[in-house]
């Protein structure tokens, strides 16, 4: 049985294309979910970076698989995905993420699973890709709400990456981020939105957030580790949408 998207699916989509920054996590869905309701094409972009919860990998095509299955209005607008080895970053980078380190904070006040210049990486890659495959949007789920301080999460430098981009590509190219004054919650809520509980229950089942890369555990609110900070941080979320509800 198929789930009908909200009623902002069927106005006529915008003629751009986009290219979503896709790692199969909550975010990145919720984002995806956004631009196939808005985009008359949408094509997707993740990296391999050597994360320690690599599982989020394999979990990027299952959610591409069971978007279009659930939303065939969306997935006719679902184009090619795109899949780029970032192993350099993994090199370059002694971090919680790309090490079998524990997750404390750090001097700075940042946690250790900051990789430095991470989403600088992504958009730049994700825009050369996009100039070539004719995109004009990109579309990320960072966010300055519910976040760990992460330095490139935040909007004004994701809004000066974007004239850095379109400068150096000598073309227009924008940056979205839907989710950049969302709560967790409201992020949840806007899931509910988008495809309603046929859209979240997609989300619980095949998205990945936890940095230790743990699917054994299922909770309410998906699979984890429960303790870590991308866990804790969407259980919170998840509990907070359901008192709202």
């Amino acid at each position: 049985m198929t789930a009908s998207p909200s009623s902002t699916s069927t106005s006529a989509p915008d003629p751009r294309t986009a290219l979503v920054v896709f790692s199969g996590g909550q975010d990145s869905t919720v984002c995806l979910a956004l631009a196939l309701s808005r985009y008359a094409h949408v094509e997707t972009i993740g990296f391999d970076y050597g994360q320690r919860h690599r599982v989020e990998l394999d979990c990027r095509q299952q959610v591409r698989t069971e978007m279009a299955r659930a939303f065939p209005q969306w997935g006719a607008r679902l184009g090619e995905d795109h899949l780029l080895d970032l192993g350099l970053l993994g090199q370059i980078s002694d971090t919680a993420l790309t090490a079998s380190r524990a997750i404390e904070m750090q001097a700075n006040g940042l946690p250790n699973t900051f990789v430095p210049g991470r989403n600088l990486l992504f958009l730049n890659f994700a825009a050369a890709l996009a100039y070539r495959r004719g995109a004009s949007v990109l579309i990320g789920g960072m966010c300055e709400t519910d976040y760990s301080g992460y330095p490139d999460c935040r909007d004004n430098t994701l809004k000066a990456l974007q004239v850095a981009i379109s400068l150096g590509l000598d073309s227009p190219m924008t940056i979205e981020t839907p989710l950049m004054w969302l709560t967790k919650a409201q992020t949840w809520q806007l899931s509910h939105d988008l495809g309603g509980q046929a859209l979240n229950d997609l989300i619980i089942e095949h998205t990945h957030t936890c940095y230790l890369g743990d699917r054994q555990r299922r909770h309410a609110w998906g699979y984890g580790c429960g303790s870590c900070p991308a866990c804790q941080l969407r259980q919170e979320g998840f509990t907070a949408f359901r008192q709202q509800g």
